[in-house]
């Protein structure tokens, strides 16, 4: 096993002044950390986008309806959207999973779109669970199999994204139960909501998870999670198991890294936070996993994009550990 000391002594031999590079080198650290390889790589990589809709947002927590989820993924799978816009210029394989959207994209579907919907949306999160142990099962599986196939075609680094109108009410409902916060503290704007708006998500977050009554199983996450939650939360799991560096990306991925965790503990060993978002919530979910982000630029978009724009800087602590010289090989 390859240990912070072995990394740290790789750096401290290299061919500048010891920590020189400041926080470059404490990302190197946890690049390698993450991958165990005192040689880490950051290319090729991939990021894969769920899609899933949400019952909660008919009691209007968010001013946009489910529908822009479709209208979005249709945007993404042309290639003008900000996170392929991103994934383009920085070299980035980009898969894009229909976990459960309430009407899909218009077809023909390009050959990195997989239509596996676990259902048309979870149930209302307000009135009862929102989606069954068998559905979180099925949804926690199609992010296994998508983390397989990405390291079995070779990816070495991976991301997921998400894009789900209404989905960071089920961020919130996950961080106040996993993260130790309260209901306020995890509750934030989201996609544009007002205050009314921001109040109305606030009390249900707070009855959804009190419905809960301390228990942070699989049936009580499935209770307040989303698909495209859950298939990432599956996604992160199975990139541990295999051994392969996740970079995350805002406060609803990193509530599907907080179940990953909590379902399969140690997984947060692959896991580097590529930024702080703007949603309140976001820094203690990030606490509770132990991570430190390497942005912090008020970003809230979701669909891997604070990921993408952090992702250089891994390219640049993964050339520092293989491709500087030692001080002892230029006989300094």
């Amino acid at each position: 096993m390859i240990t912070r000391e072995d990394i740290q002594a790789k750096l401290d031999s290299l061919a500048k002044p010891v920590g020189s590079l400041g926080r470059l080198e404490a990302l190197a650290v946890e690049l390698a950390l993450a991958g165990q390889s005192l040689t880490p790589l950051t290319r090729p990589r991939r990021l894969v986008l769920f899609a899933a809709d949400h019952g909660v947002v008919a009691q209007g927590v968010t001013p946009w309806p489910s529908a822009v989820t479709t209208a979005m993924v249709e945007t993404i799978l042309s290639g003008k959207a900000s996170s392929t816009a991103l994934a383009t210029a920085h070299g980035v394989d980009v898969r894009v999973i229909d976990a459960g959207m309430a009407q899909p994209p218009r077809q023909p579907w390009p050959a990195h779109f997989n239509h596996h919907t676990v259902a048309q949306g979870t149930a209302d999160l307000k009135s009862g669970p929102a989606m069954t142990e068998d559905q979180f099962d099925v949804a926690w599986a199609l992010g296994e199999t998508e983390a397989k196939n990405a390291v079995d075609a070779g990816h070495r680094l991976l991301i997921a994204g998400e894009m789900g109108i209404g989905n960071t009410t089920a961020a919130a409902c996950i961080t106040h139960a996993l993260a130790g916060i309260d209901a306020d503290t995890a509750t934030g704007s989201g996609a544009g909501a007002d205050a009314a708006m921001r109040g109305i998500k606030r009390d249900i977050v707070a009855a959804a998870v009190a419905r809960l009554d301390g228990r942070t199983d699989k049936a009580a996450l499935a209770a307040i999670a989303g698909f495209e939650i859950v298939a990432m939360a599956g996604f992160y799991a199975q990139a541990a198991r295999q051994g392969v560096p996740v970079l995350l990306d805002g406060y609803v991925t990193t509530a599907a890294a907080l179940i990953a965790e909590r379902l399969c503990p140690g997984t947060r060993a692959v896991m580097i936070a590529g930024h702080l978002s703007a949603e309140p919530g976001h820094q203690a979910a990030l606490t509770q996993l132990g991570l430190t982000p390497v942005l912090e630029w008020q970003m809230r978009l979701g669909e891997g994009s604070g990921a993408l724009v952090a992702l250089p800087l891994l390219d640049s602590a993964g050339a520092l550990l293989c491709d500087v010289a030692r001080l002892a090989d230029i006989g300094a």
